[in-house]
């Protein structure tokens, strides 16, 4: 990809370029209550721009989003970023606690919420010296602004900001799956770069894809699925407001056949193995799947493949760096790992002493990538070891074999050594799903009665399973699995394991003795 230099808004490429090129009348969006197509949500952009002037938001300050999944997300990121304002999408999930966290931390103007999220945050809000404005999105704005009533008189044309591409346009907080959220600041070119990489040389976007995503607009890699990467070929996204539950994803497959489903491990575990659903195919027009945020098992993707005809391309992406980096691809996939580097992006895999570690060891990796983010807000520590000049630190512990694929292992802090050798816990993780007992499996280090690391497991058992005799069954299963010393030395049986909003087993909840239910 080409270096962007000057002037340069990412509007301009990602919305106005399709209008430009004829694409005025069609659909860009859909949430099932409200469409938008380009020409649409250019004019909407254009309000949403002009309403944050009036209200008095300068270029470079943050307006905050707690927003569900519907045509008004597109219109007020854009819009904001059209105006050189940044917007900062939050996860709709947290608590006031850290609402009132991260919105004291980037300091907003303006928060735009979804009318159904107010309720959580409502108490708080007087609190926050630096937001003056409100704007609620939904019919009842319960006494703050609504959102139609500010655009409606609202002019639909903008001169739109001659921003740099190398000036932050928005910021993501990462998932804070270990603490507070950290705000990455993310640049104009980035969300070009996301797609003129993995969307275009890996996933093979076309103009006449529709998309439905699990993932939500307000992380890394649903903002590329949903909005950067059919924006950036003028194809037509699906939204879902409501959770992604194997029911409600079904039902929008087969209303919308999406070509492209956009999912994550635990979802397309999940919709295997929902009895109520088992007759389900996902759509007509499904081509491809993708699949992220935590290490894809290679027992589901060949059941996904077995099942519905289509294959998942697994691959690992991260807030910091923007979209997936490292992936398998329609043409080469081996399930199990999480395939090669995206074209435009460089790994390394290091020990402790940051060398490079041959094939076949276990190392952590570094990226070396045209979206990385400039650096975490407020955080120059945390910057400094995660952003090291060209290099990106994922905190992600992988392997390499001879053909260049690599397998994750697991995060650095979850690696544990058992009579010297590195265990992953996603590989005892994966050999216990394998088991026709087990619907989901954590793993973690436990100290035996001489002080020496084992595994320990946390598994969640199938409706059907029978656990008389399981706990034997399950270690001996993994023994001839993945190697004798790798067993599970305790298995705990729950109702169902902690984990983040994207999916990602929190491990460290039990590693800190805080066990789910059982």
């Amino acid at each position: 990809m080409s270096e962007m230099s000057g002037s340069y808004n990412a509007v301009t490429w990602l919305l106005d370029r399709n209008v430009e090129e004829g694409r005025a009348n069609k659909l860009a969006f859909t949430d099932t209550v409200s469409e938008l197509t380009y020409g649409d949500l250019q004019q909407q952009s254009c309000r949403v721009a002009n309403l944050l002037r009036r209200v008095g938001v300068r270029r470079e300050e943050r307006v905050a989003m707690i927003m569900l999944d519907t045509v008004d997300f597109p219109a007020v990121f854009l819009g904001a970023i059209r105006a050189g304002i940044v917007p900062v999408p939050l996860n709709t999930l947290l608590t006031s606690d850290q609402y009132a966290y991260v919105l004291a931390d980037c300091r907003a103007r303006v928060l735009f919420i979804s009318q159904a999220l107010l309720p959580v945050v409502k108490d708080m809000l007087g609190r926050m010296p630096d937001l003056e404005h409100v704007i609620v999105a939904g019919k009842d704005a319960h006494g703050y602004k609504r959102l139609s009533d500010e655009l409606k008189d609202e002019s639909t044309s903008y001169a739109t900001a001659a921003t740099h591409a190398d000036e932050p346009a928005f910021w993501l907080y990462s998932s804070g799956s270990t603490g507070m959220p950290k705000g990455v600041r993310h640049l104009h070119s980035n969300l070009a770069a996301t797609a003129e990489t993995y969307a275009r040389q890996v996933l093979g976007i076309r103009e006449d894809d529709v998309g439905l995503s699990a993932a939500k607009l307000f992380f890394a890699y649903g903002l590329g699925n949903a909005l950067t990467f059919p924006m950036s070929v003028g194809a037509t996204t699906v939204l879902n407001s409501e959770r992604p539950t194997p029911a409600t994803m079904f039902a929008l497959m087969n209303k919308y056949h999406p070509s492209i489903f956009f999912g994550v491990p635990t979802l397309f575990a999940a919709m295997l193995n929902d009895e109520t659903l088992k007759h389900e195919r996902g759509g007509s027009r499904l081509r491809i799947c993708t699949s992220a945020g935590e290490a894809l098992p290679e027992s589901v993707g060949n059941s996904w493949k077995s099942r519905f005809g289509v294959d998942i391309l697994d691959g690992v992406g991260s807030t910091e760096l923007l979209h997936i980096f490292l992936s398998n691809a329609p043409d080469d996939i081996k399930y199990g790992t999480s395939g090669r580097p995206v074209p435009g992006y460089k790994v390394r895999l290091v020990n402790e002493a940051g060398a490079d570690v041959p094939d076949g060891e276990v190392g952590e990796l570094l990226v070396d990538a045209p979206s990385a983010g400039e650096g975490y807000w407020n955080q120059r520590s945390k910057s400094r070891r995660t952003f090291e000049g060209h290099w990106t630190r994922t905190g992600d512990k992988y392997i390499r074999d001879a053909d260049g694929r690599y397998t994750f292992c697991g995060r650095s802090d979850d690696m544990f050594k058992v009579s010297g050798i590195w265990v992953s816990p996603f590989e005892v993780e994966s050999a216990l799903i394998t088991h026709p007992a087990v619907l989901e499996a954590a793993v973690v280090p436990e100290a035996d009665p001489e002080g020496l690391l084992k595994p320990k497991a946390f598994v969640v058992l199938r409706a059907d399973a029978n656990p008389d005799g399981l706990h034997e069954a399950l270690k001996e299963h993994v023994k001839q699995k993945i190697g004798p010393w790798k067993y599970p030395r305790w298995i705990d049986v729950v109702e169902s394991l902690p984990k983040t909003a994207t999916g990602k087993i929190q491990r460290f909840k039990l590693r800190d003795g805080d066990s789910p239910k059982s």
